[in-house]
């Protein structure tokens, strides 16, 4: 079942964000991961979510995904990316009927 990596974020930094986001790339790619969401315009239509940079990943599985956001090659982009922006992560299981 796919696992998703959900990310609602705000830049402080933005050439520090560019570093972590041209790195962190070809890491989620290697990881089976990829981008549903990247960024892109949010139009909240009901409720305040204060949504600000969101951010969805996909991969095959909770365990793939946290063989990437666990792993030790993750881990200084981690640290860029939280001295980069704020914010909020998770990890959701997905859905199968």
């Amino acid at each position: 079942m796919s696992a998703y990596l959900i990310a609602n974020i705000r830049v402080k930094d933005a050439a520090l964000f560019g570093q972590y986001r041209d790195r962190v790339a070809p890491m989620i790619a290697a990881h089976g991961g990829r981008y549903l969401i990247r960024g892109g315009e949010v139009t909240a239509v009901e409720g305040d979510l204060k949504l600000a940079r969101l951010i969805v990943l996909e991969f095959p599985s909770m365990a793939m995904l946290r063989a990437f956001y666990d792993g030790a090659d993750y881990a200084p982009l981690i640290a860029l990316r939280q001295q980069a922006t704020e914010g909020d992560v998770a990890l959701v299981e997905g859905y199968s009927p």
